[in-house]
């Protein structure tokens, strides 16, 4: 079983860990947080969730994603307060910068499995979504994807504890929030899991187009597909395709870019590299032929643009990430032909968005441990 630490006293923590110590240095808004410092109110979160009667029930490993989840939720308020000249203080976008550190953090320190870390980087990402769901423009869509990369159970416990622990005018109010999150959940059937579409191509219809029902079922089946490899440069990619793809051709950046002498780290030049892949994927395409496409796509917008094209062919589009841990990473990086600098590969796995299921008709997640 995975822990964060198995010491789980506040002293503890703060000689384990500098992002503990540094929450006593981070103010929070009276209004909301009358209790203090994102410190205090951490602790008090914790006391809250290992106080609820639910978060007790779950498995051990549960409990261990939930907790370090806990801990670890206000991480980035660190870097995202502001404090306005009217005194007021705010910290927007500490959610989503807060599940990046918490990815990179749990990849490249402390080697954690990945189901574990995208569990906990998904509730830190979405700690705050039972209490504002229902003020998105599409609540339904909303908690449909939000399924896909998190579980609503432990979401719904983490943000309980969240208002439990601090003092706010608001908390009966914020409290009745998240339990009517929950019915919702349940009414939408993704409580127990992501929702569950009729088909893969049910799925990715709703999720790619806003003005779709949910229950609609396209009758055309794609008659061709796309595989979209994901990952960071040294992972495996190649390995995989050789293994897995031998027979479809092959779109790779890396070979377009050997081959008209671009270096990665050239901006004009891998523009060209990227339309002269797109041109040959839609040579594909236009064949209605299956293909491979090979790229890092790291990031949703660059999986975004890719999966927009293919599906406007009618496509199945299948993402397959391949991973591999850390340490690993960088050595396999060291004997490629194409060896991409260390400073541009710590980039990018900074800004590292692992594929979710929700977005393209087929998400594989692969592991690796095997030197290449």
């Amino acid at each position: 079983m995975w822990q964060l630490t198995e010491n789980k006293g506040w002293n503890a923590l703060e000689r384990q860990f500098e992002w503990v110590r540094r929450m006593d240095e981070v103010p929070q808004d009276a209004n909301y947080h009358a209790e203090g410092n994102v410190a205090v109110h951490t602790k008090m979160v914790l006391t809250a969730l290992t106080e609820d009667p639910d978060f007790q029930a779950l498995a051990a490993q549960d409990q261990e994603i939930l907790w370090a989840a806990a801990l670890l939720h206000d991480v980035e308020k660190y870097s995202t307060t502001v404090i306005e000249t009217d005194g007021r203080i705010s910290s927007p976008g500490h959610a989503r910068k807060g599940a990046q550190t918490v990815r990179k953090m749990l990849y490249r320190e402390l080697n954690a499995p990945f189901e574990v870390r995208e569990q906990i980087a998904g509730l830190v990402r979405h700690h705050g979504l039972p209490i504002w769901l229902f003020e998105k423009a599409d609540p339904q869509r909303t908690l449909l994807r939000a399924s896909f990369e998190v579980n609503l159970q432990l979401l719904t416990i983490l943000a309980r504890a969240d208002m439990q622990g601090r003092t706010c005018e608001d908390q009966e109010e914020m409290l009745y929030r998240v339990a009517c999150f929950e019915e919702y959940c349940r009414e939408r059937g993704c409580w127990s899991g992501p929702k569950l579409f009729d088909t893969s191509e049910a799925k990715v219809h709703y999720f790619q187009n806003e003005d779709s029902y949910i229950n609609y079922v396209p009758f055309e089946v794609p008659a061709f597909q796309v595989i979209v490899m994901c990952g960071l440069p040294g992972a495996g990619k190649d390995r995989y395709i050789k293994e897995a793809y031998k027979d479809f051709p092959v779109v790779s950046l890396d070979e377009i870019r050997t081959r008209f002498g671009v270096k990665p780290t050239d901006k004009t030049g891998n523009g060209k590299v990227i339309q002269h892949a797109k041109e040959l994927a839609r040579s594909y395409l236009r064949m209605k032929k299956s293909f491979v496409w090979n790229a890092t796509n790291v990031t949703l917008q660059m999986r975004s643009q890719l999966i927009e094209l293919f599906l406007t062919y009618k496509a199945h589009v299948k993402l397959v990430y391949v991973e591999v841990p850390y340490q690993q990473l960088m050595k396999q990086n060291k004997n490629r032909e194409a060896m991409v600098p260390e400073l541009v590969m710590e980039k990018l796995i900074d800004k590292l968005e692992v594929p979710k299921a929700w977005e393209a008709h087929e998400v594989v997640e692969v592991s690796k441990k095997t030197v290449y």
